[in-house]
């Protein structure tokens, strides 16, 4: 920044920065100046995109785009080619673009992500470039009353894992059972579970965990696939022979944007429930995995009139995470 422009902003009207496809993006770029300022132009961008960057190599990789918004604008022009000067003090520029309804939420992945930007560019005669960004969120909502209705009923699932072979080997029975199908970030995912160890070992850990599923498209194949755990609940090892029990056990839904990405053909994002089994052989941990759908508006109760569920809904965080822990298993 040269010694005349002293403050370069650009502020928008959300103070959260949360915006829904649709809605009026607006606000201002703020320049303060300490003397006579000659430019050739202020110029708006706006730019929603997704990319996919997924190394394959120490040179090769899989590579992909898609735009969502390159919207752009004057803000300030030399329509006869002449200079223009802007005096010292404070000067604003405001702005006001509808965002487009098809929008996806924003996403941090560690090989891909879909962000949305306000960019500015302020060039003075003298040929210095001053440039400005500011980031903003989208999240296209799931509203879970407009999902099938069996995704607010309870879910068991039964499932009988082979583990190892002859003496050593046998069965591990899993029941597992969730409070319902969907599900919006703050809310508590209710399970209950029984594990019947019948094999000759000891199964050395066991775990429910709340998984996020990350998959990554280049050119419409799927070249990367990782994933995350977002909580659990870890229980006791079971003896061969023995049985856990678990009720009343609970996951925490993180803020985290909706299943699927909406409107993104690059990245996919799903959710589970998974129950993670290890036994005390020479195996690699098996998961049991349950699908669950990540929404944004909660399902309403029956009691419960629309003012109400307006009024009570659980909020969407206002902000998204700006980075992404290590996933604990990736997928090649």
């Amino acid at each position: 920044m040269s010694k005349k422009l002293t403050k370069y902003q650009i502020i928008l009207d959300r103070g959260a920065l949360l915006y829904l496809p649709g809605q009026v993006l607006s606000g201002r770029v703020l320049l303060e100046t300490a003397a006579d300022t000659a430019v050739l132009g202020l110029h708006f961008h706006v730019l929603g995109e997704c990319t996919v960057h997924v190394p394959k190599g120490r040179r090769d990789k899989s590579y992909d785009k898609e735009n969502y918004i390159d919207f752009r604008m004057k803000l300030l022009d030399d329509f006869d080619s002449k200079p223009i000067l802007l005096s010292p003090g404070i000067h604003c520029f405001p702005f006001k673009l509808g965002l487009p309804v098809s929008l996806p939420s924003t996403f941090l992945g560690r090989h891909g992500w879909v962000q949305y930007y306000c960019k500015t560019s302020l060039q003075e005669t003298s040929g210095i470039t001053h440039k400005n960004q500011q980031v903003f969120i989208v999240l296209n909502p799931i509203d879970l009353n407009l999902e099938v209705p069996i995704m607010s009923r309870p879910l068991e699932a039964n499932v009988d894992h082979r583990v190892g072979v002859g003496y050593i080997g046998g069965t591990v029975r899993c029941n597992v059972g969730l409070d319902k199908r969907a599900y919006v970030p703050g809310e508590s995912i209710l399970l209950t579970g029984e594990v019947h160890n019948r094999t000759n070992v000891t199964v050395k850990l066991l775990k429910y965990a709340l998984i996020e599923t990350v998959k990554y498209f280049v050119h419409g194949k799927l070249v990367h696939q990782e994933r995350r755990e977002l909580d659990a609940v870890v229980r006791d090892k079971i003896k061969s022979g023995g049985r856990d029990v678990l009720q009343n056990g609970h996951l925490t839904v993180p803020p985290l944007p909706p299943t699927n990405l909406l409107g993104c053909h690059l990245i996919k994002v799903q959710y589970s429930v998974c129950v993670l089994i290890e036994p005390n052989l020479m195996e690699r941990q098996e998961a049991i995995r349950i699908p669950i759908t990540l929404g944004t508006y909660p399902f309403r109760r029956d009691d419960e009139n629309l003012q109400e569920w307006v009024d009570n809904y659980v909020q969407y965080p206002a902000a998204l995470p700006v980075s992404r822990g290590t996933p604990f298993e990736v997928l090649h």
